[in-house]
Formats: structure tokens, sequence, C-alpha cells
């Protein structure tokens, strides 16, 4: 028991990268915002190299590090396993965690391959009949204008879905000097932009629309094919794409369009998303993640338009936890509203979401985008339950 005489949920971190470095953020800061069942304790982080884990560890506030993730199945100040690696060991690890009995976060996107994703849905499907828990890191759905999005669609305020137009634009591959990273590699990596930010607007698509898509048809490329070794001389094959573009056709019907790319240059970290309904619109940006415009087309001709909310007051999802309105929030902000998400799902015996089957299902479009790109852009019907409903 903790000294608030709340139980206690130790956190195992697997990585300590990019991803690693987020989400301790978000382990660290969670408990000061939210009004959490549980209080969790940042046990040990665990790397590949057990000193680089020590000196991560001692910078992040995790109590102790390992040099093998699977010390993190024995020690029973582990309660759930946060996975934070590249894809190719995502099915290894959260496997071996459910069958412990340990919760499982995973970060997205699931796995690198459908069997693998099939496989771990399989898992925490056996595992949650035992109270085991787990959930998949798509962070971008705990973003405030995003889940208002999906809050007003539910509503029926932009009627039924007849487009939508799904975006993630950045430009750090856009320099063909930018080195080699495993990010390129198909093997480690599982795709490029498909998978790295693709599998993002195929998830919010889902998530804000409530609808599953159906079938796709899709277009790959790789802009430049060897890049220059980081460590030495020489270059190395790229074997992921630079970018993703594919049609849709959503379950209610709507029609929508997808791209993803890694060499728009200029373009940040812009994950856009539209939504035009026979009622009205939705419009968001993330690179002004704390607004999402509306249109309501049932208004007075006169002054129809697209109007900005700003998504910081306290009713407004998320948002009550943090500051006054009109004081953004930003990326890191998700993360913490993700862990809270999943410890008070966890405690209240309930299964998180995304849920392994939602990370399936986003598999499952990534795996039907890369057969159709494949066969010249051939229509691929997508097959498999639809993702959890609302």
């Amino acid at each position: 028991m903790s000294s608030t005489n709340r139980p206690t949920v130790g956190i195992g971190l697997v990585g300590h990268a990019f991803m690693g470095r987020a989400h301790s953020h978000a382990w660290r800061s969670v408990d000061a915002f939210f009004d959490l069942p549980w209080q969790p304790v940042l046990s040990v982080l665990a790397g590949r190299d057990a000193g680089r884990a020590a000196a991560a560890a001692a910078r992040l506030g995790w109590g102790s590090a390992v040099g093998d993730w699977k010390h993190l199945l024995e020690r029973e100040d582990v309660d759930l396993i946060d996975i934070c690696t590249p894809g190719d060991s995502h099915a290894e690890i959260a496997v071996a965690a459910l069958e412990a009995g340990k919760h499982v976060l995973c970060e997205k996107p699931l796995a690198n391959t459908l069997a693998e994703a099939e496989a771990m849905a399989a898992a925490a499907e056996r595992a949650a009949r035992h109270g085991v828990r787990s959930m998949v890191g798509f962070s971008y759905r705990r973003v405030p204008a995003l889940s208002l999005a999906r809050k007003l669609v539910a509503q029926g305020r932009i009627g039924a879905i007849r487009h939508v137009r799904a975006q993630y634009l950045q430009d750090w591959l856009a320099d063909p000097l930018t080195p080699m990273s495993w990010r390129l590699d198909r093997e480690r990596a599982g795709s490029g932009a498909l998978g790295d930010i693709g599998a993002h607007i195929i998830d919010a698509t889902q998530f804000v629309t409530g609808e599953a898509l159906i079938g796709v048809s899709a277009l790959l490329d790789t802009f430049v094919t060897e890049r220059p070794l980081p460590d030495g001389p020489g270059s190395g094959p790229v074997t992921v794409d630079d970018a993703a573009l594919f049609l849709g056709r959503l379950s209610g019907g709507g029609l929508a369009s997808f791209e993803a790319t890694r060499v728009a240059t200029g373009r940040k970290n812009s994950l856009r998303l539209e939504l035009n309904g026979t009622r009205g619109s939705l419009a968001f940006d993330l690179e002004a993640m704390n607004e999402l415009w509306f249109h309501d087309n049932t208004g007075d001709a006169d002054t129809a338009g697209f109007r900005r909310i700003l998504v910081t007051e306290p009713q407004h999802p998320y948002a009550g936890a943090w500051w006054p309105p009109g004081h953004a929030l930003g990326y890191d902000h998700t993360f913490t509203n993700e862990v809270a998400d999943l410890i008070i799902a966890i405690a209240a015996g309930k299964d998180p979401e995304p849920t392994f089957a939602d990370g399936l299902a986003v598999q499952r479009v990534l795996a039907a985008v890369e057969s159709s790109a494949a066969d010249a852009g051939r229509w691929t019907t997508i097959a498999g339950d639809p993702p959890c409903d609302r």
C-alpha cells in the first residue's frame, strides 16, 4: 500500500529511447493530475544493455534497471509491463507478459505482421478471462480535440459520414543524407510510413467515426533506396516505404482517403483529419492540437462556415484534469491521459481501450494496404471482426 492508502501498481518499462522517454514522463506525472484508484510505482526499466538501461533509469526516474526484459516476468514489484521497443519484439514480450499474469501496454502498431497481431490478440483474450488486461498505445485518441470530435459524431452532429480525409505528414526523411535507423529496416519496423504514422490515421479514423474500414486500394513508394550508415562509412538499403497513399470504404458507406509520408518537406508532425457528413463537418490538425473546427450545415446560410473550438474547457475530454481554459496542452499530455485511462480501467476490472483487438483491426488494414500496393492497387477487402464498438 502507498502512503495515501491506495493500492500500488508496479510498472516495468521495456525500452528507453523516444517512446520510453515519453512513457516515463507520463508515469511520473499521471498521479499528480488524475484522481487514480491505484498509485503507479516506477519499479524497473529494462534495456538491451544493462549499463545504458541503468543510466536511463536514473535519468527518467525508475527505481532500478535490468539488461533483459525477461527479468520483469519474475519480479513481484512489476504488475504491468509497458512495451516501448521496435515492432519486431512486441509479440514475444506481450505474449510472455500476459501469460505471466502481467497487465500490458504496448506501443503501436501492435506488431510487425498480421500473424503476430493475431497471436497477441488471442493471448490478450485468454488473459482477460483471468483479469489480466492489455491496451495498445494509440495515444492520439487522448487528444482532447479528437475525443471531442468522436463525441460530436456519436451525437449525430455531422449526420451520416460521406467523406473522410486523413493525412499524416512529416519531413524528417526528406534529406537523402539522413542516416539509416531501425525505422528504415523492414525486419525491425515491419513497414515504413505506413505502419509508423499511417497506423495512427487509420486508428483515428475508426475511433472518431465509430466505423470500420472494409476495403482499400493502395500505392506505396520508397524514394530513397539507400542511406548512409550511422556509425561508419558506406550505406545500407532502405527496405520500407517512404510514403503510403490509399483509398478506402467505410462500413457506413462513406469514402475515405489516406496519405502517410515522412518526406513532405515543411511538414513536421501534421496529422490531419476532416470528416464531411450530411449535417456538417469536422476538421483537425495535430500541429494546432488544441483546436477543432466545426461546421453546422443545418444553420443559417448567411453565417455558415467553419468555426474554431478551443478544446480547453473543463467539460472537454481530459482538459479538466489540467490547466485553466485557454492554457494549451501538448504532445506529452496525450501519454499521461493514456496511462490514466489504463489504470482506471484495470482497477475497475474493465478492458482498457484501444484493446489488442482494436490494434489487430488496424493491423488488418495495414496488411490489406500492402497487399493492394503489391498488386498494382487492386481493390482489397479487409476481413475479420471490426474494431470494438463505442
